[in-house]
């Protein structure tokens, strides 16, 4: 039987409880400011201008998926380490990078090829990367970079506090607030402070040229002490449901010297769109690091790809209508879902373009591209259209009754599936994007051929091209002697 409380234990009960309310009500009259100030204090945030944090893990290469609607691509960072300059607005990321799996895109190596070594970098709203010396801007990716900076544990509290963040939820159990705030045009942001005043999670949303507004979570837990400055072992994060990254940080020293200048390049860059003449009637858009083709048919203009976003796709299409003028752009042939060849497909749908794909992509892309994109609208946003998207299963011909143009499925990829490859028979010509992506003229034939290309070489054998030229979706025009020398043929 249970015994009566003593008046002694009743009392200590009751002013507990007391307590308990208090400061539970504590919790609820506080403002945002006071909340992150004091997880400011406790983080040590108030002295940290740089930060450099490194460490080892698993990612995913986002947007490279073999199949429509699958989970990224796994892979293994044998090394990975952040610079984050708060005071300009800076980021640096440099990795070493392996494949996990084998199926998927991305620039990383083939299953057991070796590691990919990756270098970019960001200040203000300029972002590029860097490959030994040389820099190449890489506009597409600022939104990306400005998100993880200001969703840092110590950078999420300053965006909070100058965006003039404001308590969204209370979760008064655990102890948690929920401070939401917005970077202007770029990303919203839930930062949950938890009771230790910490930064444990931040739920994110920012623009994507496929995907529209995506969702981010990310996790920061097993803090430990860096001198002073509070910081996390563990970070995971997830983008657009899946998985792309889970560090194990080993390194962290604050106000390193963070070196992140503009390079002269890179200040005032543009997208440049070249056009050359393949044959009578078809053009090779280069320029920059994603090509597209224009093929002029008898009342109206195709175009293959569309790349990876606004700031590509309009001038790309914009040149292609100086090609053949008064001519519309009916299609825009797409050689696959992975998101750098897919990232103009909204863009193309906002002039009213019916997109082609394949098939296996198509419902993807019906659901995807139907996404809003409000944080910072795109041309298919503004336009309020729906896109027209019709798909190709293995083959589909394209004629005004003198031209043809054949689609076909590159069957058997480790790349991707779905993919598919443009032959215009007449002229003998091969349009394919990654497949296939030439180096150097005059390169020497690697001691183990690619697999992706001897893929492609199969491809045409069994379809019984009759290739002479081959225009590429990344690099330079090239021949099939060429690709046929590549693997060895």
């Amino acid at each position: 039987m249970l015994k009566p409380l003593t008046r002694t234990a009743a009392c200590l009960l009751a002013a507990a409880t007391v307590l308990g309310l208090a400061a539970c009500a504590a919790m609820n009259t506080e403002d945002a400011a006071t909340v992150l100030r004091r997880a400011d204090t406790a983080m040590g945030g108030a002295t940290v201008k740089t930060l450099r944090y490194a460490g080892t893990g698993t990612g995913t290469t986002f947007g490279q998926a073999w199949q429509p609607g699958q989970a990224w691509p796994r892979i293994t960072y044998s090394s990975y380490s952040r610079v984050l300059d708060y005071d300009n607005a800076a980021f640096r990321e440099d990795a070493a990078r392996s494949r996990a799996e084998v199926n998927g895109g991305g620039g990383v190596p083939l299953m057991g090829s070796g590691e990919q070594r990756t270098s970019v970098w960001l200040r203000g709203n300029l972002a590029w990367n860097m490959a030994g010396t040389t820099a190449s801007p890489a506009q597409l990716a600022a939104d990306g970079r400005i998100h993880d900076l200001w969703t840092s544990p110590h950078g999420a509290i300053k965006a909070a506090i100058r965006n003039q963040g404001t308590v969204a939820i209370r979760n008064a159990a655990r102890g948690e607030t929920g401070i939401a705030f917005t970077e202007p045009g770029r990303f919203s942001a839930t930062v949950w402070i938890n009771a230790g005043n910490l930064v444990e999670r931040i739920d994110s949303r920012l623009p994507h040229p496929v995907m529209g507004d995506i969702d981010v979570m990310t996790t920061y837990s097993d803090y430990k002490d860096f001198g002073g400055v509070k910081f996390p072992t563990r970070i995971r994060q997830s983008q657009g449901g899946f998985p792309v990254l889970d560090l194990q940080v080993s390194e962290v020293q604050a106000n390193v010297p963070a070196g992140i200048d503009v390079p002269a390049n890179v200040v005032g860059a543009t997208e440049r769109v070249t056009a050359e003449p393949a044959a009578p009637g078809v053009w090779f858009m280069a320029g920059g690091s994603h090509n597209s083709v224009a093929i002029e048919m008898r009342d109206h203009l195709m175009v293959v790809e569309s790349p990876l976003y606004d700031g590509r796709a309009l001038p790309m299409l914009e040149q292609a209508r100086k090609l053949a003028p008064g001519k519309e752009i009916r299609y825009v042939i797409n050689s696959h879902h992975h998101f750098d060849h897919s990232g103009g497909l909204r863009t193309a749908a906002s002039q009213g373009i019916t997109l082609v794909t394949s098939e296996v992509a198509r419902p993807y892309f019906e659901a995807t591209l139907a996404n809003p994109n409000r944080i910072s609208p795109d041309a298919f946003e503004k336009s309020g259209r729906t896109a027209v998207i019709t798909g190709v299963e293995g083959k589909r011909v394209f004629s005004d009754g003198g031209r043809n143009v054949e689609v076909y499925y590159i069957e058997g990829s480790v790349h991707s599936q779905g993919f598919m490859m443009v032959y215009l028979p007449a002229e003998k010509l091969l349009i394919e994007a990654d497949a296939y992506t030439p180096g150097p003229p005059n390169s020497p034939a690697p001691a183990v051929a690619n697999a992706n290309q001897v893929n492609l070489a199969e491809n045409i054998a069994r379809l019984k091209l009759d290739v002479d030229r081959i225009l590429p979706l990344h690099g330079r025009m090239t021949s099939m002697r060429e690709l046929n020398t590549m693997i060895g043929k």
